[in-house]
């Protein structure tokens, strides 16, 4: 019988290309701490390079001073391909906390239910430890979702439910129906996943050709308090993050030139003083924006 350790093994041993297992092996190489380093994202799915790949360098260095994870951007120089990255970087025991929803945050486990790559483990040990915290992301994401969800529903009414919550808490900048573009990639996935997730959580539950009807008898009204906290907490958490990215956010001028100009298409010139003020340097790149995208026409 298929467990959800089952589905997690299969999922962060899927293959990647190689430009993913090469930045994976620099950033671990770069960072004497790296204990593994995790892919996810929309270019897992794709399997393609373009736009901004996301990795996660998870550590066994000192406990974190304040918000994790930090940030960073990086440019990498592929046999003459330049491809970008997002790294995001806290330590192995946080990042276990988190996915198991032993704390106010709810970024990690609703992010990391979804697929992720184990691209590079420092050894065997550590590789089973990035399985367990994700089948505890898997179990705190379906934990919420029984309780947040309809009382009898299929799997997507679920996911859906919790993603649109999870969205709502959090400070981010998602069109409508964001929900549908994760769970329409690989429905079947989900729909396996959650039952699983359930079980494994110590959740009964009935299913009916595919309608689900969670046992929450003794444990919703718990679960919506804890839900109500996080959901108080969500935004205040996401402000101080982006307030406190904006000045360590390692990288930030050269990956905020390269968005405005595949967004605009004006090219932005990276100059010293740009790359270590970037918060003051930006209303002069939005001014250069405005004036090449506003100025004369021809008539």
């Amino acid at each position: 019988m298929i467990t959800l350790g089952d589905i997690v093994h299969r999922q962060l041993h899927v293959p990647t290309i190689p430009a993913v297992r090469d930045v994976a092996q620099r950033l671990a190489q770069g960072s004497p701490d790296a204990v593994a380093v995790l892919f996810y994202g929309s270019n897992l799915r794709t399997g393609a390079t373009e736009g901004v790949l996301d990795f996660y360098v998870l550590t066994a260095g000192p406990p974190e001073r304040g918000m994790w994870p930090t940030v960073s951007y990086r440019e990498f120089d592929l046999d003459g391909e330049t491809v970008r990255a997002k790294i995001a970087t806290m330590r192995m025991a946080t990042f276990a906390r988190a996915a198991a929803a032993r704390t106010l945050d709810t970024t990690i486990w609703t992010r990391f239910v979804q697929p992720s790559a184990l691209v590079w483990a420092r050894d065997p040990g550590t590789a089973v430890q990035v399985a367990a915290a994700i089948g505890d992301a898997a179990k705190s994401a379906a934990r919420f979702a029984a309780a947040l969800g309809p009382e009898t529903g299929t799997a997507d009414d679920y996911w859906r439910a919790l993603f649109r919550e999870t969205y709502a808490a959090e400070l981010r900048v998602e069109r409508k129906g964001r929900e549908g573009q994760i769970l329409d990639f690989d429905p079947a996935r989900y729909a396996e996943l959650l039952p699983l997730a359930w079980t494994a959580d110590g959740i009964a539950f009935r299913d009916d050709a595919g309608v689900l009807r969670p046992d929450l008898t003794t444990r919703r009204a718990a679960l919506l308090g804890a839900w109500r906290r996080r959901r108080r907490a969500g935004k205040p958490i996401n402000v101080a993050r982006l307030v406190r990215a904006a000045f360590t956010f390692d990288g930030a001028a050269r990956y905020g030139i390269w968005k405005v100009e595949r967004h605009t298409g004006v090219s932005v010139p990276l100059t010293p003083w740009r790359e270590k003020h970037p918060i003051l340097a930006a209303p002069g790149v939005f001014w250069r924006v405005w004036r090449a995208r506003s100025g004369p026409k021809a008539v």
